[in-house]
């Protein structure tokens, strides 16, 4: 059939949106990650270095909702976190024109080639592991999950247990070509106790344990050589007792866990802090082996560690909406989510201060708030912690109870419930109990409170 000049330009213009939709939405296979998508060229321009890492962000930091966990395979999860251009296979250098641009308005940079590798850490607590890493250069992503258990399903509350014999771990999905895996590595050591084979810094139990998950012969042998090199390198006087361990499942964590180090940073920097870890890596990775360590690999060390200068030295009350109250609940252990999102109380003479005798503050469990002080705790023989007083300025609320037929007052503070306020406190300090479940506080030593912040409530122990 014969086409005139206008049939001939219609095809062509067709033939070209045909191709122009094809290239916003086609997909390849890549060997390791299945199916993945291809952006049009135009959506891989950078203006400079620095934003070529941030091309992975796919939804807002603000988003706070909680999902069910999801039962993903490693490369499920792998394929939901591609960072938009995989499968370019532009090299990093290569310069590109945007269609529509004169060649005077093409930045030449260093673009994400498009390859992808995936490794699973264990790190102990996983808002820390996946902080780390998230803001590493190369790194596409980081998912916070449980790796390495038998049980065929995983999530929080069961986890934290310690019964189903996962770990919290982080899938990192990262750019080969700009970061290699003895640099994920590298990141890894120097941001966890690899001496520790009871959990890491204040979390314990075996869900918290180290541990390097390989795919692969080659990864087993580049995390060996990692392993023993960190071991001779004089910077720890133990043994290195993280695991390497064949990679088996993952599970993706809660949506609460992702990104949790933006979506709480306040709980996120003072958790940090006071479990330990901060203090362990400013301290460690300040010596001379460290120095030594991480130059074999002809790495700055800068390039691998986290800086504190995000760190405050004083804490501060922060304010929270009650859907972050909410997020930050879930975050706990399932008994004290049981005590202050739920009202509930723990077991008599089987807590954690009911006995503790030890000079300190006791702070909201959820919100860090100083609520109440060593001074004013006594032995009121019921098996609870009992304070006859607050501290001064504590955000503590009391509120009518009438629950199981009782008339009641309840305590309670910006995190939740505590406790409830009783008439049958000390006279001499005026007759109050307050009747606490440990569960809903966090016990700070007088000998930590510097350290974790709180030097302006040490006026407590000189008066």
């Amino acid at each position: 059939m014969k086409i005139g000049n206008k049939g001939s330009v219609t095809i062509i213009v067709l033939a070209v949106l045909a191709l122009a939709t094809l290239g916003a939405g086609a997909y390849m296979v890549t060997k390791d990650h299945g199916v993945s998508e291809v952006p049009p060229v135009t959506e891989l321009v950078s203006t400079s270095e620095e934003s070529v890492g941030d091309m992975s962000e796919m939804s807002s930091e603000d988003e706070m909702a909680v999902s069910d966990n999801e039962n993903m395979s490693a490369d499920a999860i792998a394929d939901s976190a591609q960072e938009e251009g995989a499968g370019s296979s532009m090299s990093p250098t290569t310069e590109v024109t945007a269609v529509g641009t004169t060649p005077a308005a093409t930045a030449s940079v260093a673009v994400d080639s498009g390859q992808r590798e995936t490794v699973v850490l264990a790190g102990g607590c996983f808002w820390c592991t996946e902080a780390f890493f998230q803001e590493e250069p190369g790194v596409v992503d980081a998912v916070n999950g449980y790796a390495g258990g038998t049980a065929d399903t995983a999530d929080y509350k069961t986890v934290s247990r310690g019964k189903t014999g996962h770990r919290e771990a982080v899938q990192v999905t990262f750019d080969p070509v700009r970061i290699s895996f003895k640099e994920i590595l590298d990141v890894y050591w120097g941001h966890i106790d690899p001496t520790d084979d009871g959990g890491q810094f204040a979390d314990r139990g075996s869900q918290y344990r180290t541990a390097i998950f390989y795919s692969n012969d080659t990864e087993r042998q580049i995390a060996e050589d990692s392993k023993q090199r960190l071991g001779t390198s004089g910077l720890f006087d133990k043994p290195i007792v993280t695991e390497i361990l064949p990679f088996t499942t993952f599970f993706k964590a809660e949506e609460y866990h992702q990104d949790y180090y933006k979506k709480a940073a306040d709980h996120y920097q003072r958790y940090k802090r006071a479990s330990g870890r901060a203090g362990f890596v400013e301290e460690t990775w300040a010596k001379d082996a460290a120095l030594y360590f991480l130059s074999e690999e002809g790495m700055d060390v800068t390039d691998s560690l986290e800086t504190s200068s995000t760190d405050t030295t004083v804490w501060t009350p922060q304010t929270y909406t009650a859907e972050e109250i909410v997020v930050l609940q879930k975050a706990l252990d399932a008994s004290a989510y049981h005590i202050v999102a739920e009202n509930g109380t723990e077991p008599a003479f089987k807590n954690a201060y009911w006995d503790n005798h030890e000079a300190g503050i006791y702070v909201d469990v959820v919100t860090g708030d100083p609520l109440f002080s060593s001074t004013n705790k006594y032995d009121s023989g019921t098996g609870w912690p009992s304070f006859y007083q607050t501290i001064t300025g504590a955000p503590v609320s009391e509120l009518p109870d009438t629950t199981y037929g009782l008339v009641r007052t309840e305590v309670r503070s910006g995190g939740g419930h505590l406790g409830h306020i009783f008439n049958d406190g000390p006279t001499e300090h005026g007759g109050k109990r307050y009747c606490i479940n440990s569960g809903a506080l966090r016990f700070v030593s007088q000998t930590e409170m510097t350290r974790e912040g709180y030097q302006d409530y040490l006026y407590l122990f000189t008066e």
